[in-house]
């Protein structure tokens, strides 16, 4: 079965071509993709500043519709929406233990197919996915808002290591759209939340989203941090951009004692961070990384995604089809930019 994908060939250059699906295995379903939606380091692959291997069949933020089961498949049925998670193998002792993301056997973003391209094809009319990597979504939701599945995920796996309680102060650092996901994950969880962003537009969009924003190009966002937790400090922050001068930002935000970072961003080139250890040992600070997600956090999305949590649909920029996937990559590049969403099938 042929179907259209989009493929990156090279920095700069997308198309569309006819590509041939591989057989399913008996653990795999035949998905009808309705949209898939730019990341980060997809963009970042288009405009040079990551390196990834090409020719690139992208596409790991997708969701659609399940029109054919392997013979072994259980979990999910012919006619179920689904948006995409991870590929992994679940009999692997990483996974048996709950920590999915870490499988020995996960399929990144970047495998090779037997047909010499890479990556998990998820931007084209069809995709063959592993059913554990499916998770059900409500038919009433966008397919657009389906697709932030993935991000989403991954922000509630940083809250769920991130260790912040009900009733405490969350500050996010960034308000694109991976600081804007932080933000409403630790709303959801009974935060109050703060975000600091100078970008108009990025202000806006969360505070319509309900949050109270910091617009940092009108003050001191550490002093403004300070005066509205009356002098305390936030009792944790979250960093979504990587920069160095946020997480200098993020240390001073931090209350005095038993503040916690949450590292969320990775940049490229690396940014570099000069911290006194001593700092954190005397403030007895928590430092935590994050990357991925595992199963429950996915799970998580899908219940944060299905009960209207928010309207997701504010980090949906513009919905673009997939024969113009040149056009959408470069507006996903252009700077200030929620999600770019690629429409798989073409309307009737």
């Amino acid at each position: 079965m042929k179907v259209k994908t989009a493929v990156l060939r090279e920095a700069g250059k997308a198309e569309v071509i006819d590509r041939e699906l591989p057989e399913l295995s008996g653990y795999e379903v035949l998905v009808k993709v309705a949209a898939d939606n730019i990341c980060t380091s997809e963009y970042g692959a288009f405009n040079g500043s990551r390196n990834r291997p090409t020719p690139l069949v992208f596409g790991h933020e997708w969701a659609g519709t399940v029109v054919e089961v392997g013979s072994e498949v259980s979990s999910v049925e012919v006619g179920d929406y689904v948006a995409s998670g991870y590929y992994y193998d679940p009999y692997t002792i990483p996974s048996r233990e709950g920590r999915t993301s870490e499988c020995t056997h996960l399929m990144s973003a970047d495998h090779p197919n037997p047909d010499g391209f890479y990556g998990n094809a998820g931007c084209a009319e069809y995709v063959v996915s592993s059913e554990v990597a499916c998770y059900k979504i409500n038919k009433d939701i966008d397919p657009s808002v389906a697709a932030l599945l993935e991000p989403l995920g991954t922000c509630c796996a940083g809250f769920r290591r991130f260790g912040c309680d009900f009733g405490d102060t969350v500050v996010v650092i960034g308000a694109g759209t991976m600081g804007i996901l932080n933000a409403l994950v630790a709303k959801a969880h009974g935060c109050r939340v703060l975000i600091t962003e100078m970008m108009p537009k990025k202000l806006e969009a969360a505070r319509r989203l309900g949050l109270e924003a910091i617009d940092v190009s009108a003050c001191d966002p550490v002093e403004k941090v300070k005066e509205l937790t009356d002098g305390k400090g936030a009792d944790g922050v979250i960093v979504a951009v990587a920069a160095a001068s946020a997480y200098a930002q993020a240390i001073d935000m931090l209350k005095e004692k038993r503040g916690r970072l949450l590292i969320f961003a990775a940049g490229y080139p690396a940014p570099k961070w000069e911290l006194d250890p001593n700092t954190v040992h005397y403030r007895r600070m928590v430092i935590v990384g994050t990357y991925g997600a595992d199963y429950v956090d996915f799970k998580e999305a899908a219940n944060l995604i299905n009960m209207g949590a928010a309207n997701f649909s504010e980090l949906v920029e513009e919905k673009i089809p997939l024969a113009q996937i040149q056009h959408a990559f470069e507006r996903a590049c252009e700077p200030g930019m929620f999600r770019i969403s690629v429409i798989c099938q073409e309307e009737n």
